[in-house]
């Protein structure tokens, strides 16, 4: 089966969060099966793919409104595990950032444009090389025209049998403009106008869920919750409920693995060294042997419960929840340890630089982004900290138990779906439901006592470790939406 993923983002070309991550792997474990998988993508000027062995394969030009667009298709040569084609076009892609100016911090003022010129010359090229795709994979409002065009433009209509999936990996943002933009799209008849709207605005993210044969979210119960808060499009996600699905992402356990991870200066496994992986600690000798690496550098007590939180500092990610509890732990004299690291919202970051400073040993925030540190954490934590207000799938509660790093989500999409409590059977760590303080003062709390308890903390770190989230099994999962697929076809 032939799969083209159309995607803004595909680690390590180019990732702003959990859509990269993604897109950079399902592929190539789709390509371990009987598959050919794919990625299209922009050409931005990212360090990576300035500097990555890439060939120049096809120049073209396509339409976009009134304008003639020159366009160029480059394929990356490097050891990805699938292929990589970026598509550079002059004035759209050929800049550093993916979404903001780096420079400014703001977001592109033509980001319709940019993406738009990628989505059609996508589709061209796929028409001009007669490639026969089994499946377009789109992935986020990026790529939600796609569906429209090989259905209504008249250019694209060879494709208008080829199924189509978009996967929502974050429904607040929909890429919204004035509904007089519908003209740069190439032609197609204007009855079908109304497929581009909502709200009176043209909405990629609207189109890409009426247009695609499928639906799939980043996990089960976002795909409920989308039905009841996706920024506006509820009802529409309650339309399309009979063809849409919510599959759990999966990680790379060859990448994601304390035995091998070449940032860690000491390796680990359950139970110690094997032929496989020899000179490994077992687990509890090498979380204790990260630990106190971590407690040394940054002033903390290994005798005390480690909590860490390695993400971006907004409201979404609860980040603004955890700063007034660590601060209200710490006046109340509980002997813990948080460290934190991550980047984002200013007020949030001075506040954390604030924390830091006045509660040396026991709070430490690096306002950074550091990947060595972050494995280092993941290795070393005793609990990794998660209160989001919002987590359509998260990947770092994956990250941690594949490390033993026990998870404390609030019960909200894909944390619900991969954490649940330990006060079940098969409880793989503490679950809050209510976005409070008190719910995740609460549940801190209940982690610090089990810490006490060496017994259960290994025997959770056991159970954690060996969980299956490997991409293979999603994969698979993705294999059969796509046999459905192609059922429908005429």
């Amino acid at each position: 089966m032939t799969i083209v993923h159309i995607s803004a983002e595909c680690y390590p070309a180019a990732k702003a969060g959990g859509l990269g991550d993604v897109v950079g792997a399902l592929p190539k474990y789709q390509n371990r099966g009987n598959n050919r998988a794919m990625v299209c993508m922009p050409h931005y000027h990212t360090p990576w793919l300035l500097k990555a062995n890439k060939t120049l394969i096809d120049t073209a030009t396509c339409q976009m409104g009134a304008n003639s667009v020159p366009y160029n298709v480059y394929e990356v040569k490097e050891s990805l595990g699938f292929s990589l084609y970026t598509f550079d076009i002059p004035g759209y892609t050929d800049r550093p950032g993916i979404y903001l100016d780096p420079n400014s911090g703001h977001g592109y003022w033509d980001e319709f444009e940019r993406f738009l010129s990628v989505q059609i010359a996508v589709l061209d090229t796929l028409i001009r090389w007669d490639l026969q795709p089994d499946v377009l994979h789109c992935h986020d409002h990026h790529t939600g025209l796609i569906p429209f065009m090989t259905q209504q433009c008249t250019a694209f209509k060879s494709l208008s049998n080829t199924p189509t999936i978009i996967t929502v990996h974050n429904a607040e943002y929909h890429g919204s403009q004035d509904i007089g933009k519908r003209f740069l799209l190439p032609d197609f008849d204007g009855i079908h106008t109304g497929l581009l709207e909502w709200a009176e605005k043209l909405n990629p993210l609207a189109c890409g869920l009426k247009c695609a044969w499928k639906i799939s979210t980043v996990s089960p119960s976002y795909m409920e919750e989308l039905r009841t808060d996706s920024n506006g499009l509820e009802f529409l996600f309650e339309l399309e409920a009979g063809k849409s699905v919510g599959l759990l992402n999966g990680i790379d356990p060859e990448v994601w693995n304390p035995a091998t991870d070449t940032y860690l200066d000491q390796h680990y496994t359950l139970t110690g060294s094997t032929e496989e992986h020899p000179n490994c600690l077992d687990v509890k000798e090498g979380k204790s042997y990260h630990k106190h690496a971590l407690c040394q550098e940054y002033q903390l007590s290994p005798d005390r419960p480690l909590f860490a939180f390695i993400g971006r500092l907004v409201d979404q990610k609860g980040a603004d929840l955890l700063a007034s509890v660590i601060r209200g732990l710490r006046e109340k004299g509980k002997e813990l340890n948080f460290i934190l690291l991550g980047t984002g919202d200013a007020q949030l970051e001075a506040e954390f630089r604030q924390l830091d400073q006045d509660y040396v040993g026991y709070f430490n925030a690096k306002l950074s982004y550091n990947e060595g540190l972050a494995r280092q954490m993941y290795a070393g934590a005793d609990f990794m900290v998660m209160p989001s207000r919002v987590e359509p799938c998260g990947l770092n509660q994956l990250y941690a138990m594949r490390y033993g790093t026990i998870p404390i989500v609030r019960s909200v999409g894909g944390l619900k779906d991969s954490v649940p409590d330990i006060s079940s059977s098969n409880g793989l760590g503490i679950q809050f439901d209510t976005f409070s303080y008190e719910a995740l003062e609460e549940a801190i709390l209940r982690a610090s006592d089990l810490f006490t308890n060496e017994g259960d903390m290994h025997s959770l770190r056991e159970r954690i470790m060996v969980q299956d989230h490997s991409w293979e099994k999603v994969a698979k999962e993705y294999d059969e939406l796509y046999f459905q697929l192609q059922s429908y076809r005429d």
